[in-house]
């Protein structure tokens, strides 16, 4: 075999992996986090895990992505291990759509119908489309779906190369005696098909790339069995490198896919070997087809699947005696934002940011809850609430420590124009969740003030109180719904009561000067009430911010002060009509 042979070899090689790699990025990239979130929900029967799995896998291309990312949902404490393992065994039936997809290459006949069926007749329109679609669409979604065309083209391309490099070696006596060897000994041959597959990460590229060997005609169905054997057993490198620092359950999973793979090759081979020194199967000496490869690929995996699906309990018990219980060690929050944010997931960046949503979406519901405790202990205070507040602020600021290191990371990321604006949207909020929490730890020193110097409100500055109270508590509510959400409509109504609240607060401010000056009331406690209502207009302010940042989203993206000028401007009857409902609603007695 000549340098040049080897070279096209090695370029054929590399536009595969490319051209698999690009194909599978873009499929994740179109689903939209769908398909991981099918996968997070919907595993409550075995039956229906390992039809998601085969599902899922089949659409992504990668049995190692999908095991990933279920190592990634049992670290986060998302997926229980016995839903994990019916969604294993069906990422590894979903793998086999890729064998048989790839064994298109070695049809043949003067049919009309098995020409256009080549990868060589369709690969360049195919080519054509993508490449056009990604120059020329407008939209995300449809240059998306351009780089999944063009993928699979530069796939199949790769593959007829590395086919038309390897058919010199039928003649090469070394390359038929090394695979005359693997049929002599299959130990050999699964062991080469674990190297191969471990080495590049990916059983369906192993599988493509033995196919592409078995064009030469040199390659044996006795030798070519084994390969594929060892080929299921190597694509376990990835979710056991992917347990690494992993939570003890995480690598429970990672050896859920191991056991499940090895138990089912050494089952399989007894079998077939048994069988096969009793039958005799006369297929052994033949040489291995594309199409051939294909079918031992998915007769093993569905095999083993039926064989070992109604154990998989027993897969789960083998996992737990591997990665034993050690001592209970101290527990972080059990709402701790990490059950979230898993590394694995940037994988698929789609799925990340709806991880991410989630856990800022508990963010915020920790930041309003913090102020809405706050503000009661300004009535009745009692310690042990004060302390909550304290603790809700603490876990607000990880939130956006974690939080904020996970988007940044998310944001280099290759995104769609609408993930990268709810990444934006994200990032911008966070920080006004934090400050709205930040201000619940005011109002809480500001409520110990009042209690240790025994002072107390007036009956009139404790209704309007009460009043100002209910209304920052709707934007509050508000506000956690509009973001959780994404409802623009809720977005609309947020402003007219930040307005209302601030002219609340200085109707308040002149009433309590009033009131001093008729002796009703102490200066120490209009500091009080000052400190009070500045804590909690900021607060609507940041409830402000956040519904401005989605509707700027919806918008154009003007700046905030700008955008909200020309928000008025547009639908001032109905700005001003909502004002007047609130202003009615939350009227000082």
């Amino acid at each position: 075999m000549s340098i040049f042979k080897v070279l096209e070899m090695v370029g054929g090689l590399a536009l595969f992996l490319y051209g698999m790699h690009i194909m599978g990025e873009s499929l994740a990239k179109v689903s939209g986090g769908k398909l991981e979130a099918i996968l997070e929900k919907f595993t409550s029967t075995p039956l229906k895990a390992v039809l998601l799995g085969l599902g899922v896998t089949a659409v992504i291309q990668s049995s190692s992505a999908t095991t990933v990312m279920v190592v990634g949902f049992v670290n986060s404490g998302i997926m229980k291990l016995n839903q994990a393992v019916g969604i294993i065994m069906g990422a590894n039936v979903g793998t086999t759509v890729t064998s048989w997809i790839l064994s298109l290459t070695g049809l043949e006949g003067d049919n009309v119908v098995l020409a256009l069926c080549k990868p060589s007749a369709f690969s360049p329109v195919l080519a054509l489309i993508g490449v056009s679609l990604i120059l020329f669409a407008k939209s995300g979604r449809k240059q998306d779906v351009g780089t999944i065309l063009a993928g699979f083209a530069i796939l199949m391309t790769g593959m007829e190369t590395m086919s038309g490099a390897m058919k010199p070696l039928a003649g090469n006596d070394q390359f038929i005696r090394l695979f005359l060897l693997f049929g002599e000994n299959p130990a050999l041959g699964i062991l080469a098909g674990t190297v191969l597959t471990a080495v590049i990460q990916s059983s369906s590229a192993s599988v493509g790339i033995l196919q592409a060997l078995c064009m030469t005609g040199g390659v044996p169905f006795s030798s070519a069995i084994p390969i594929i054997m060892g080929q299921n057993i190597g694509t376990c490198a990835t979710a056991l490198i992917s347990g690494v620092g992993a939570s003890k359950n995480a690598k429970r999973a990672s050896f859920l896919h191991l056991y499940f793979n090895l138990i089912g090759t050494l089952l399989f081979v007894l079998a077939f070997y048994i069988l096969h020194g009793i039958f005799d199967f006369s297929f052994m000496d033949q040489a291995a087809t594309g199409a051939g490869i294909a079918v031992v690929h998915s007769v093993f995996n569905i095999s083993a699947t039926l064989v070992l699906l109604p154990f998989r309990d027993g897969l789960v018990k083998m996992s737990m005696l591997t990665v034993r219980d050690g001592r209970e060690e101290r527990q972080e929050n059990r709402k701790a934002v990490s059950r979230f944010l898993d590394e694995r997931f940037l994988e698929r960046p789609a799925f990340a940011i709806a991880q991410a949503k989630k856990a800022s979406v508990e963010m915020a519901g920790f930041a309003m809850d913090a102020v809405s405790q706050s503000i009661s202990l300004l009535t009745s205070y009692d310690k042990k609430k004060a302390k909550e507040v304290l603790e809700l602020e603490d876990l607000v600021d990880r939130y956006e420590d974690d939080l904020g290191a996970y988007l940044m990371r998310l944001g280099n990321a290759d995104l769609s124009e609408q993930d990268s604006q709810r990444v934006s949207l994200m990032l911008h909020c966070i920080g006004d969740f934090e400050r709205i929490s930040d201000h619940a730890c005011n109002i809480v020193g500001t409520a110990g003030r009042v209690q240790k110097k025994e002072e107390k409100f007036s009956e009139k500055a404790l209704l309007e109180l009460k009043v100002y109270k209910k209304a920052v508590r709707e934007i509050l509510r508000l506000t956690r719904e509009l973001y959780e959400e994404e409802d623009v409509v809720l977005a609309m109504e947020v402003e007219p009561l930040e307005e209302v609240i601030d002219a609340l607060t200085d109707e308040m401010k002149k009433r309590h000067i009033k009131r001093l000056r008729k002796g009703k009331c102490t200066i120490n406690l209009g500091f009080v009430l000052s400190d009070i209502t500045t804590d909690l207009e900021r607060v609507a302010d940041h409830c402000s911010n956040v519904a401005i940042g989605l509707l700027q989203i919806e918008g154009e993206g003007f700046e905030s002060h700008d955008y909200l000028d020309q928000l008025k401007e547009e639908d001032a009857e109905r700005f001003k009509r909502k004002y007047k409902a609130y202003r009615k609603k939350y009227r000082l007695p």
